[in-house]
Parts: C-alpha cells; structure tokens; sequence
C-alpha cells in the first residue's frame, strides 16, 4: 500500500472521496427504508398479502447477506475502490430494473440482484474510510459515516412519501440512477488507489458457496418459519445449514486469509460489538417494517403521514450520531451503547402502548426517544469493530460490520412476518414488544464490552 494513504489523503481529494462514499451509500441505505412506507401500496398494486410483500425487503437483504463477506474479501484482492466502482454500476442497473417490475416475483428478483450491488458498496465502505481519514481522525471518519447512514434513513421515508403523493411507487427505484451517476464520477475521480494483495492471498470458490449456503439457509429458515412453512423443511434446512455451517468453520479456521474472519472474532471487544449491532439492527428492522402497516390500516393514516411520523427517529439519530462520534474519543463505547440501547428499548416499548387513538404528539416523541438512543449507540459501536481490528484486515472488519447489520435487519424483517401470521390484529403490537426485548439484549451485550481494551490495534 501507498505510505502516502496510511495517513489518510490530503484534504481536498479527502472531500470528494467521502462525498463518493456518502452519496453511494446514501443510495444503498434509501433502498433498505424507502420501500417500507410504501409495502402497502406494493403489496395492494401486485396482489400480495402483508406477509407476503416483505419479501420486496427481504430478498434485498439476503441477497447482501449472502455475499457481502464475498466482497470485501475480493475487495482485499482487487482493490476497495474497483469493487466500489463496479456496485455503483450494477446498482443503477438493477434499480432500473426494479422499476420496469409488474410482479411479485419479478420485483423480488430485480432486488435480489440489486442487492448484490448494494453487497459491494456496504462491503469497502468502511474499509476505505479508514484509508480516507488519518488515524487519528478515524472517530470522526466513522461518525460522519453514521451520520451519512442516518441522514439516508431521515431522508428515505419523507423522499417516499414526496413521490407517492405524485407518482407511483416505482418512481422510488428511479431516485437511484442520477444519484448513482454522480457519485460514480466521483469515485473514479477521488478514492484512493487500489490496494495491492497480500502474497499469496487468493478468493476461495468454496469458502463463497459454503458462505452463501449458510446464511442464505439461516435466513430462509427463519422466514419459512414466520411464513407458516412445513417444519419439515425448515428441520431440514436447520439440518443443512447446520452441517455446511460446520464445514465452513472449519475450513476457515486452516485458511491463512479466511473469508469468514473468524481470528477477528477471537478478539473479544470485536465479537461483543458484532453481536451488540445483530441485535440492535434486529431491534430497528421490527419497529421499522410493522409501524407502516399499524399507521396506515389501523389508524387510517395516507402514505405521507406515514412517511411524516416515521421521519423523527432518523433525525434525532442524524442528530445524535455526530456527538457520539466526538464522545468516543473520552468515554468508552461500551458505556455510551449501553445508555444508547436502554434509551431505544424504553422507545420501542413507549411506542407497543400507545393510546387506543394516539395524536401525532403521542407518537412523534416516542420515535424521537427510539432514534436518540440508536444514534448514542451506533457511532461509538461501529468505530469499535474497525478500530479494534488490525489496519491490514480493514477488509474483513468492514464485511462483518455490514454483515452483522444486514443479519440483524433481515431477521427483523423476516420476524415482522412472524409476529403478522401469529397476532393477526396485532402483529405490530407484538413486533414492537419484541423489538424492545432486543434492544435490551443489545443494552446488555454492550455493557459487557466495559471490561475490554478500545485501544485500536495497529
């Protein structure tokens, strides 16, 4: 690697580097919220149940999931910037492709391979903020960063009701491509050069397969089980994933560079803080996907209220994440995750007892309390993962932080669908209920991390 991009770049190219990284993953974050507010209507247009349309979720998830340490690892390879590069190109493809879908699974399909796009901007996005900022800045490289993220997500729900109050839902898939196009110049403009391999270092096909067969199976037994499939074949994919999973360990474990990076995991903060974000994302996903439904069928709120009430949680985490991102370098991320985490678990179970005909008022500081508490949490948690990880293995910290995130997400997701099929008239309530017993898990774990070293390694 360049000595020069060991201490980050210099001020003018650092801009439009993050303004790169901002605006690509601006477009992968607003794809993961912004069809929530507009499930309803989807599900409606297509002919689909509730239950059924959260697939337009889902598979979008999955299919990151599934392929996100796959891309980070080739990341290391070929370089962070190419692979940034070639998910912007495939990215705008396939959100063309969302848009011309007139079914079900047509629209379910283009988001699958959408979502390999989006695999490759959330695979390097960190890693290159790490080559982007010096050292010493990396705190606030990763606050912006959570910044960015909650910006998108402040921006997703009030986009989509803009465009729903005049168009139809497809126009929420277009809003990708002019924004693709410019941080496409961008990149090809201002992120740092491509790294060079480490000797020896080559993408294992096998370690690929067993890595998507495993969490594709995990998440596909979750789902069949929210979806009320047959316990046979859910037993029978425990049973596979079980065996593949065991196999894929154990493969990684005689690799000298593993795609599973499981000597990070070994590293006791690193594996505390992967497991803090699973279940603080799962936590975000249940209230996230459930709430559209409650506004809308059981209180008779339009589309744009509903993007309206869902918009105080990511600004009041757009608000937080910053002031996080500065707290890090005084006070110990376990600390302000477990404060963080308690705050979102009072707002999620704030919001499961609402009032039989609640105001605006009622719901919009509940909100504010979930977002406040999630963005306290999400700064200091993510600098952590990054930090505590060797500077040469960026490349795998930045896979597991986007994957513990999307698995976090999508068993959310796919437990919303649960919680619809077991409480028929009062999924959401049960969802939220459920999403307040995560973000306690999370509080917990986090807490956990006060005994551990935040010192980076080198």
């Amino acid at each position: 690697m360049d000595k020069t991009l060991a201490d980050g770049l210099p001020l003018p190219q650092r801009y439009g580097a993050i303004l790169a990284i901002a605006l690509g993953i601006t477009m992968a974050v607003l794809d993961g919220v912004i069809a929530n507010v507009a499930l309803p209507t989807i599900a409606r247009e297509l002919n689909a149940s509730p239950a059924e349309s959260i697939w337009i979720v889902n598979s979008y998830q999955i299919a990151i999931i599934v392929s996100l340490l796959s891309m980070s690892f080739l990341g290391d390879i070929f370089g962070y910037r190419r692979v940034y590069q070639c998910g912007l190109i495939l990215f705008c493809m396939t959100s063309l492709f969302c848009a011309l879908s007139n079914s079900l699974p047509m629209l379910t399909f283009a988001r699958v391979l959408q979502g390999f796009g989006g695999a490759a901007l959330m695979s390097v996005n960190t890693a290159l903020i790490r080559l982007i900022y010096p050292q010493k800045y990396l705190g606030r490289g990763m606050g912006i960063n959570s910044f960015i993220v909650a910006v998108s997500s402040a921006a997703g729900p009030t986009i989509a009701a803009a465009i729903l109050s005049v168009a139809s839902w497809k126009w929420l898939f277009l809003i990708n491509v002019p924004i693709g196009i410019v941080a496409l110049i961008l990149a090809m403009r201002f992120l740092p050069p491509n790294q060079q391999k480490s000797q020896g270092q080559r993408f294992d096909i096998p370690s690929a397969i067993m890595n998507a067969l495993t969490f594709g199976l995990l998440i596909s037994a979750i789902s069949g089980f929210a979806q009320g499939q047959s316990g046979w074949l859910i037993l029978g994919e425990l049973a596979a994933l079980a065996v593949i999973g065991f196999f894929f360990v154990r493969r990684q474990l005689t690799l000298p560079f593993p795609l599973l990076p499981v000597d990070l995991l070994r590293i006791p903060i690193f594996s505390l803080s992967i497991g803090t974000s699973v279940c603080s994302f799962a936590a975000q996903m249940l209230a996230m996907v459930s709430l559209p439904f409650f506004l809308q069928s059981t209180l008779g709120r339009s589309e744009v209220e509903t993007g309206l009430l869902l918009t105080p949680w990511p600004i009041a985490t757009m608000i937080m994440a910053p002031i996080a991102g500065h707290l890090i370098e005084r006070v110990h991320a376990g600390l302000l995750g477990g404060i963080g985490l308690a705050v979102m678990a009072s707002g999620l179970f704030a919001l499961a007892m609402l009032p039989h005909n609640p105001s605006d008022i009622d719901i919009i500081w509940r909100m504010v309390l979930c977002g406040a508490g999630f963005g306290l949490f999400q700064s200091p948690n993510n600098h952590t993962i990054i930090s505590s990880a060797p500077r040469h293995r960026s490349g795998g910290a930045s896979g597991m932080l986007g994957t513990a995130r999307l698995l976090g997400q999508s068993c959310g997701a796919a437990l919303v669908a649960l919680m619809f099929n077991l409480f028929t008239t009062h999924g959401t309530h049960a969802s939220l209920l459920l999403a307040g017993s995560f973000a306690t898990v999370a509080a917990i774990v986090s807490s956990l991390r006060m005994s551990q070293s935040r010192l980076p390694q080198a």
